[in-house]
């Protein structure tokens, strides 16, 4: 049972999370573009934004089986109480935390910024591109974090 909650976890983290992150590094790119960009490829590229932002709403919610499933195997091995999973949950959390009241509202905010277009709104769209790529970045880098904890798992005794 531990090597299926352990492969349903993993799998969703590679599609779910690793699909958010891929999606929401390039939105900002193609949100800039959907009003600064020649004519023709401002529709292409609002199009793609609006895709990119899609992906990250519709996986965003899938993704919650990564925790679900994440604690199930933890709670089948033991683990829960282990420092290096706590500060994985805590971790996790603070990500999901950040993508629900940071990352998707702005992608919300740029389309909107992009539909409306204009010499104030591409002012005001690069201000907030700009800080969604930093939100963005950080979001990535607690995804590694995480990873990385769940290969190394400091103090544990299974021989790693």
């Amino acid at each position: 049972m531990t090597k299926l909650l352990l492969s349903v976890h993993v799998l969703a983290a590679i599609l779910a999370v690793g699909s958010i992150a891929v999606a929401a590094s390039l939105f900002p790119r193609y949100a800039k573009q959907a009003v600064t960009d020649e004519e023709e490829e401002r529709g292409r590229a609002a199009g793609i934004a609006s895709f990119l932002h899609r992906v990250c709403r519709i996986y965003a919610v899938a993704g919650l089986v990564v925790p679900v499933f994440g604690i199930a195997t933890g709670a089948q091995l033991g683990v829960l109480g282990d420092a290096w999973l706590i500060v994985s949950m805590i971790l996790t959390a603070a990500a999901a935390f950040m993508l629900a009241m940071a990352i998707l509202p702005n992608q919300e905010r740029l389309l909107t910024m992009a539909r409306q277009g204009g010499g104030a709104a591409v002012e005001g769209l690069n201000a907030t591109a700009s800080r969604l790529g930093m939100l963005t970045g950080v979001f990535n880098l607690l995804w590694s974090v995480v990873v990385v904890l769940m290969i190394v798992r400091p103090g544990s005794t299974t021989g790693v």
